[in-house]
């Protein structure tokens, strides 16, 4: 397939959501180019995305192939091409967003066309379930094994044409769902996947899915070669690798007050970052999220989320929704400017930038297939932690090159193949090391440890509750299987010499011959059921030592409770200590260490062509302010700040930037070090080499 090479985004991008309902009058009826376009460059905008059709069904040009759904009450026809032309004029990149799987028009017109369950009930909103056609939205999901194929392929083809050349296409809501409608009944049946069974459906319905990626891209090229190319469907994972051809870039949905939270953008993103194409995040002007009309993000947020963009090396997306009436809301976009025209005088030092990283944290999603959800417990536990210590890491999959890190974690879940055991194998052969914990390191069977390196051995017997099931790794809101441990020597540095809970019952295993147990796991007097029970939770410590707890072989340490989804639910300091301890005992000296609170978040990036790194330093603190949502409000500035960059190169200057300002260093022991008289939100320091 054709790509794009070396496709780069621009920074400063808006997602101008336009979904209008058919019954609101005046559409389009106070747009004004010259406003339009004066309010986009007042507010440093670079790039700005605007709609074909909408999840209405809808569409805001004057169509020929589809006249029947130009918007009823569109008072000027040619409003898309007006924006582009005035977007274009001004140097503003205009790419075009086309609605794929969500198409309410297309619903009631073809419910024949409506991706089904076995007992025909529609599909809707994967966060919601289904979806009647006598509910209130758009969320019927549009098979794409249907005649709607080539009803997308024939719009799609318009909307090139008219308003050729056309910068890229945004194709917005393609994503799996586990249909059984006729067209994907037959087509399973002849592949030999189980129309009956759900995650035979679902299987199916990825292969499909990148099939049709495939098609449309190739189909999108033979008309238009440059356009770039997008397929949104709210989160970019381990399934976009088998399809990345079909992409020039990737866009992150991810609003922090929406449906995704604080932790999803930076999981995702170091994630991506690592497929070879450029990456841009999306975030809202929205106080909650997409469609929250008249509405304003606290501009504090905003900040932290764009500057977070930049740190984990994305370009920058505020998504924002037209008013029905076609003109821009200028304190909107007030607030908007004043967030990039910050971006706009960073960019320099961000512009061709890569990660500098040396841990690799693998993820489950390709796992835990559509059990792991928008994201696994154990992923954001282990983002959450590493974040909080500062250290410098990506998130990998099982075929990602594990050559440039020196440490790799595998949080609670990842389970282990033959060839997946033969790379981890030979990574520590070379000298690498690795942590696990929990059920990471079994073979896919769950019945033994594929990972030898591990030193462990699964018991045959682990703890069940009344009924005969396994406890190990379940929440229990009482903690009623509980256990202990006694963190003492190099592992409990930091850490009293005492009980501490474990809320989650561990993997029961032994360790093996050649292996140091670091920890025993401390049984409780009893487990905590109706025959006895002791107190409001979980019974107290008996004294007596259960199974292996922390085990060490050689540069591997194991450890039986699941850490990661532990701290996620309920973060205990001892979890993160224990984890801290044990990147001290492999690693020992890091890229980064600071002086700062835990709060501060650091990364540090390279521009090559310029020979500097450039530390990224931000300061921002979400609050739960309500029941829904993280909010920030406040800006707390940090002083005297002291920082040391590991360096392998002689360092010419340290300084702030934008502002200039050049800080004393010094230079010992293969380290420079410096302090930082401030950090208002975001710091960004040059290291000139």
């Amino acid at each position: 397939m054709q790509q794009l090479d070396n496709f780069e985004l621009r920074f400063r991008q808006i997602h101008l959501d336009f979904h209008t309902s058919p019954d609101i009058p005046g559409v389009g009826a106070d747009f004004d180019p010259e406003h339009f376009a004066d309010t986009l460059v007042k507010a440093h905008v670079d790039s700005i995305t605007m709609f074909a059709r909408c999840h209405h069904g809808m569409i805001y040009y004057d169509s020929k192939v589809n006249p029947e759904r130009v918007h009823p009450h569109l008072v000027n026809k040619n409003l898309l091409n007006e924006q582009i032309e005035a977007a274009h004029k001004r140097g503003i990149r205009a790419p075009i967003y086309i609605t794929v799987q969500w198409d309410y028009y297309t619903a009631r017109e073809h419910p024949d066309w409506l991706a089904i369950d076995p007992d025909g009930r529609y599909y809707g909103d994967p966060s919601e379930g289904y979806q009647s056609l006598h509910e209130a939205g758009f969320y019927q999901i549009l098979c794409l094994n249907s005649p709607y194929r080539e009803f997308l392929k024939e719009h799609t083809r318009e909307v090139l044409e008219t308003f050729k050349p056309v910068d890229g296409l945004f194709f917005d809501i393609v994503f799996p769902v586990p249909c059984a409608c006729r067209c994907c009944t037959a087509e399973m049946e002849k592949r030999g996947f189980n129309p009956l069974s759900e995650s035979d459906r679902m299987a199916y319905s990825q292969l499909m899915i990148n099939v049709f990626k495939a098609e449309m891209t190739a189909f999108v090229r033979s008309i238009q070669p440059d356009a770039s190319i997008f397929y949104n469907r709210g989160h970019v994972g381990v399934a976009h690798r088998a399809a990345r051809d079909a992409y020039t870039h990737f866009e992150l949905e991810s609003l922090p007050s929406g449906i995704w939270g604080y932790l999803h953008f930076p999981t995702t993103i170091r994630y991506a970052r690592n497929l070879g194409l450029d990456c841009m995040a999306q975030t809202g002007k929205f106080h909650t999220m997409w469609g929250d009309f008249h509405s304003f993000k606290n501009k504090a947020a905003l900040e932290f989320e764009v500057f977070n963009m930049l740190a984990l090396n994305a370009k920058c997306l505020i998504g924002d929704q037209l008013d029905p009436r076609g003109r821009l809301s200028e304190p909107v976009y007030e607030l908007i400017g004043s967030v990039y025209e910050q971006v706009e005088k960073k960019e320099p030092w961000c512009r061709g930038a890569v990660p500098v990283t040396e841990i690799g944290v693998f993820t489950p999603e390709e796992f835990l297939g559509a059990r792991a959800g928008l994201l696994p417990e154990s992923i954001q536990g282990a983002v959450r932690m590493l974040q909080e210590l500062g250290m410098q890491f990506d998130v990998l999959d099982s075929q990602s090159d594990l050559s440039r890190y020196r440490l790799l974690i595998l949080p609670d879940e990842i389970e282990v193949s033959e060839a997946f055991a033969g790379r981890l194998s030979e990574f520590i052969r070379q000298g690498g090391s690795v942590i696990a914990t929990f059920e990471s390191g079994l073979a896919p069977e769950k019945d033994r440890f594929a990972l030898k390196e591990l030193g462990v051995r699964l018991n045959p017997e682990q703890t069940k509750d009344d009924c005969g099931n396994e406890v190990k790794g379940k929440p229990y809101p009482r903690f009623d299987y509980c256990d202990y441990i006694i963190p003492s020597g190099d592992i409990g540095k930091g850490l009293p010499e005492t009980e501490h809970v474990m809320y989650m019952k561990g993997l029961e295993v032994t360790a093996e011959a050649g292996s140091t147990v670091l920890a025993k796991a401390i049984l409780p007097y009893f487990n905590r059921t109706y025959k006895h029970f002791c107190s409001h939770r979980q019974t107290p410590s008996s004294g007596k030592p259960g199974y292996d707890a922390i085990v060490r072989n050689g540069n591997v340490i194991y450890f039986a409770h699941p850490l990661f989804k532990q701290y996620n639910q309920n973060a205990p300091r001892w979890c993160k200590q224990l984890l801290k301890n044990a990147l001290d005992m492999l690693m020992g000296d890091y890229l980064l260490r600071h002086e700062g609170p835990s709060t501060l978040l650091a990364t540090i990036n390279e521009q090559p062509k310029e020979n500097r790194r450039v530390v990224h330093l931000l300061h921002y603190i979400p609050e739960r302010r309500s029941k829904e949502i993280d909010v920030i409000e406040d800006v707390i500035p940090l002083h005297q700040v002291r920082l040391s960059v590991k360096t392998d190169r002689a360092v010419k200057q340290v300084a702030c930037v934008p502002e200039g300002t050049v800080l004393a260093h010094e230079v010992k022991e293969g380290r420079v070090e410096f302090t930082v008289p401030v950090i208002n939100g975001h710091q960004m320091i040059c290291l000139s080499f």
